[in-house]
Order: C-alpha cells, then structure tokens, then sequence
C-alpha cells in the first residue's frame, strides 16, 4: 500500500494547528479564560448583537424567530461558558451573571436550531446542558426535549432515563399537566420498544390526565397514539374510533399540523380494510397539509405510506418514484427510523420487479437501520419479507433463520394482525419453491 504524502498546504495547516494548540495550552487559566470571553464578545458583536430574550420554556412548539446569531450559538455557548472561570474579575469583562446568562440563551437557541435541522444527536446533548442551568419546569421541560431527541437518535437507555428524570420532577412539583405530556412521550418510547402493556397503561394514564386538566390538544395526540397501538395489536374498530376522535379534536383546536397525521393514520386503516379509494384520498390531503405547514418529516412519512398503497393496488411506477421522493425527505431531515422502513418496503418492490441485486442490497440497508434505531417492529416484519427474498434465491436454512427471527419479534409485540397475514403467504412461497414451510408450528 503506497503511503498518503500530504500536500505542502496540508502539511503547513496541521503545523498551524499544532502550534496553535500548542500555544493555546501554555497559557494559565485565567488568560484563557480572558481569551474565551474577548472571543465572546468579538463572535457576538460581529454576528449582529444579542438575541431577545425568548418566552419561557413550555411543552407548547411556539415558533422562534431566526437571529443572525443562530449559526454561532453553538460557539457563543462555549465561549460563554468557559469565559465563566475568569468570574468578572477584570472590569472590562463580562461578569459571572451575564455570562451564565447568555450560556443559557445561547444553549437554548443551540438546542432549537439542532432541533429544527434535525441533528438529533447534538439536540440531545444541548437540552441537557440547558436543563444543567435551569430550575423547576424549565429544568423539566429541557430534560423531556433532551429525551425525545435521544428517542430520535435512537439512542434508547439514555431516552428512557430522560424520561423517566422529567416524569419524577413533574410529579414532585404536582404539575399534572406536565405530568401528562410526559407520560404520552414515555408511552411512545415503551410501545415502539415492544413493552405495549405498558406502553398501553402509560397512554391510558395520560389521557385521563389531559382531560382532568383540560388539554384538548394533548388529548387528541393522545388518542390518537392510543389508536395506532390499537391498530398495531390488531383492535382495528377501537383503532378506527380514536383515530375519529383524535381528527375531530384537533380540528377544532385549528392544530393543522396534528389534523394531517390523524388524517394519515386514518388512511393507513383504510388501506387495511381495502377501502383504497378512501385511503389514497386520506393519503393525499394528509399529504397537502404538510406540504402547507412546512412538516417535511410527515411529508416523508406520508410519501412512503402512499407509495405502499401504489404498490398494493400494481402501480409500480408510482410506487417506486413515491419511493423515491420519500427517502429524499427523510435523508434531508435525518429521519433514520422512516428510511429504514421506506427501504424496506422498497426493498420488496424490487423483489417483486425481479431486480434481486437491488432487493438485497435495500432488505440489508433497512436491517441495519431498524437495528441502530430500535424499531424493532419494522425489523420483524421486514425478516420475514427477507425470508421470502431468500426462499427465491434458494437460500432455504437462512430463510428460516430469518423467518423464526422475525416471527418472534412480531410475537413479542403482540402484532396478531402481521402474524395472520404473513403465515399463508409464506406458506404459499415455499409451496411453490417445493420446499416445506419454514415454520410448521408458526400458525
């Protein structure tokens, strides 16, 4: 292997920064403390001045104006917060208050735009230095954004913690409202992790919670979460109802955003009970009001549950460009759990189109992503589609493995409805290939 030679330009960046690090280090802790404040100062003066100071911290997503500062926040955060050593000492510089001050405006600001980017690793981390300064229920509030961005990020031990951290302090502060909201998003965490008897009790709990406090909103996300459990535990009537209930709610609490997902879960139980006519005209104004409010997230959600609906109803050239468009969108927005569904489903089109390479390439893609994320659901059904995959090649042993594999995990979630749905079709495959079925005992 030939050695990388680097440039005479490279070379003399890694020189600068080493002596530049090297500089850094020699000073004492109070010049650099003097450093970080100049550059404080320096950052925020050039960048426009100080933003206004925001509404206080709520569970309500109240629209924050963009300020020219916002691309620095991040640095100004930093800079503030290690400035904080120096603690006012010299006259010019900016004393211990206002400095923690702007570290927590500049965290907060941070946090939001990582938020709005979708960085949801960096969110996580931001909302926990927040929380670090904050008291009461800006602390708590923190703590849940924290959380749900660790949900986002996949990372499940450390969104489960968070959680459970902003329920305890709601509970000690006798804030039933926040208590609610909080136990909605634990919910969420517990039932999309498999653990649905809990996550079902936890949902239950926050409704009765919204409404002895009055929360029309909270109610409808809450019925409507309780709906799709309902629908993935195979209750498809129970589903229909709260999924009603949720869209009138949030219709007339005017909550546009929320009355486009209602809209979209509706459509996905259409879909189910063949009323596909109904469903794609669900799919489509579902789709038309995230178009509107700027949701790109659902808009991607939608784009891939309506290219399934192409592909159920033989219209593959929609489907695939359906497809398509969906993983755009959920690339650009880093939504890693719909990419790995969306590569999924789109790895069964290929299938059925007979390009195997694709096929395989996109079942192993979808895998891994269901695997960073925990979605354990999607990974379960998507074994068993790749156990039909493997069938076509004559991979027959690791069809089984993958068939067993995934039929556990769907026997673990409680989803009867897939079990019932996928046993004859997979009976059927492996009649037609002349092998025995890969699971005698499955029915």
């Amino acid at each position: 292997m030939i050695p990388r030679v680097l440039t005479s330009e490279q070379a003399y960046l890694f020189r600068h920064a080493l002596l530049r690090d090297a500089a850094y280090q020699l000073q004492l802790p109070g010049d650099r403390a003097r450093l970080h404040g100049l550059a404080f100062s320096t950052i925020e003066k050039m960048a426009g001045g100080r933003p206004p100071e925001p509404a206080p911290l709520s569970f309500e997503e109240i629209p924050v104006a963009s300020h020219a500062t916002d691309p620095f926040a991040r640095e100004l955060a930093e800079h503030s917060g290690l400035a904080q050593s120096l603690a006012g000492s010299e006259g010019g510089s900016p004393g211990i208050l206002e400095l923690r001050a702007a570290q927590k405006l500049y965290l907060r600001r941070a946090a939001e735009v990582a938020e709005k980017g979708f960085q949801d690793d960096a969110a996580q981390g931001l909302w926990q230095l927040h929380a670090d300064l904050s008291a009461g229920e800006e602390r708590a509030e923190s703590l849940r954004r924290a959380g749900n961005a660790a949900h986002a990020a996949g990372r499940k031990a450390l969104a489960e913690s968070l959680l459970e951290r902003t329920l305890e302090l709601h509970r000690r502060s006798g804030n039933r409202r926040g208590e609610g909201i909080a136990l909605g998003n634990l919910a969420s965490f517990r039932k999309e992790s498999g653990r649905i008897e809990q996550g079902e009790s936890d949902f239950r709990q926050a409704l009765a919670i919204h409404r002895e406090v009055g929360d029309r909103r909270a109610e409808g996300l809450a019925l409507g979460n309780l709906a799709n459990l309902h629908q993935d535990t195979g209750r498809m009537e129970l589903a229909e109802s709260g999924y009603q209930q949720a869209l009138r709610i949030h219709r007339d609490c005017g909550s546009r955003q929320f009355e486009g997902s209602a809209l979209g879960n509706l459509a996905l139980l259409h879909e189910h009970f063949g009323r596909f006519e109904e469903a794609e005209q669900g799919y489509e104004e579902a789709l038309a009001i995230h178009r509107e409010v700027g949701n790109r997230r659902f808009e991607g959600v939608t784009l891939g549950n309506l290219a399934v609906l192409f592909q159920n109803t033989r219209r593959i050239e929609h489907a695939e460009r359906a497809y398509e468009q969906a993983l755009l969108i959920h690339r650009e927005v880093g939504n890693r759990w719909s990419e790995g569904v969306t590569r999924g489903n789109l790895a069964t089109l290929y299938f059925g189109t007979g390009r195997n390479d694709l096929s395989l390439r996109s079942f192993e893609q979808a895998l891994a992503l269901h695997r960073q994320v925990g979605n354990r659901r999607f990974e379960g059904r998507h074994q068993c589609d790749y156990a039909e995959f493997l069938i076509a090649l004559g991979r027959i042993d690791d069809a089984r493995t993958e068939w067993l594999a995934g039929m556990a995990v769907l026997r673990e979630l409680g989803d009867t409805r897939q079990i019932e749905k996928r046993i004859p079709v997979m009976r059927e495959v492996c009649h037609k290939a002349g092998v025995p079925p890969l699971d005698e005992d499955s029915a």
